[in-house]
């Protein structure tokens, strides 16, 4: 098997509200999967918001973390979704995968936390990558101002289908998020879907523009600035198809770069 059905989770997240946000939740990880999704994608920090009050925050991790693997089993689709976790010296910033028997599968931990918002004073960045097969595609979950930094991508991108980029990007920003999506798929071709929330947190305006592109930039599906899902399908032989045909990953000089 190599097509996969994916669905990203564009929701309006309550303030720092898990219990409401939960709740919603699980009433559209179960449409994604009675729609045929087996991978279903909720944004960054889904059940709290991105706050910068990362101990509180962290403190939901286990209930969360119950309710992932709770929703994943009772519906039988992998779920990939973001939360504070503790860390070692702070609480970090994850994108968790569980699969359809509720097992963690993956922990990713946020690289890069967005100084802009001062969030490396309150979340410890991660320092490893995590790609996991999902029913014969490889995903390589990362999250939000990750996507400002192509090492991360060019890094994983031999070993990925797909990537999955799970965040709580800004309106003010938005053409930001909608450019380097586009352009991950493209350089790295992959099939790169970007989920993102709506509504307002922290005096913030989120408008979505969820997306998935194929490895040739095409837009498979999106979103519009409203509550929602995007959902299509993702194909490890098309990315194999792709990179045989434009052979532009393997023209690439690690060694030359090296020394620039």
């Amino acid at each position: 098997m190599s097509a996969l059905t994916v669905a990203g989770v564009q929701p309006d997240i309550a303030w720092e509200q898990p219990d409401a946000n939960l709740r919603q939740a699980d009433e559209a990880v179960a449409r994604a999967a009675a729609d045929g999704a087996r991978l279903v994608v909720l944004p960054e920090m889904f059940a709290t918001g991105f706050s910068m009050n990362a101990p509180a925050m962290a403190r939901h991790a286990d209930p969360i973390g119950r309710w992932l693997a709770e929703a994943a089993r009772r519906h039988g689709v992998w779920v990939l979704a973001g939360l504070a976790v503790p860390g070692e010296a702070r609480p970090r910033n994850e994108a968790r995968l569980v699969d359809p028997e509720g097992q963690l599968r993956a922990a990713y931990h946020k690289v890069h936390p967005f100084t802009l918002a001062r969030e490396h004073e309150h979340f410890e960045a991660g320092g490893a990558l995590a790609t996991v097969e999902v029913e014969g595609v490889r995903v390589t979950p990362l999250v939000c101002y990750d996507l400002r930094f192509p090492e991360l991508f060019r890094a994983a991108a031999a070993r990925t289908d797909l990537f999955v980029v799970v965040a709580n990007w800004p309106e003010a920003r938005r053409a930001h998020w909608r450019a380097l999506l586009h352009a991950r798929a493209i350089e790295n071709q992959a099939y790169v879907l970007g989920v993102n929330r709506v509504g307002e947190g922290d005096r913030l305006r989120y408008v979505g523009d969820s997306v998935l592109h194929d490895p040739l930039g095409e837009a498979v599906a999106t979103a519009a600035a409203q509550p929602g899902r995007v959902q299509g399908v993702v194909d490890a032989a098309v990315v194999r198809d792709v990179r045989a045909r434009y052979s532009f990953l393997a023209d690439r000089r690690p060694t030359v770069y090296a020394g620039l």
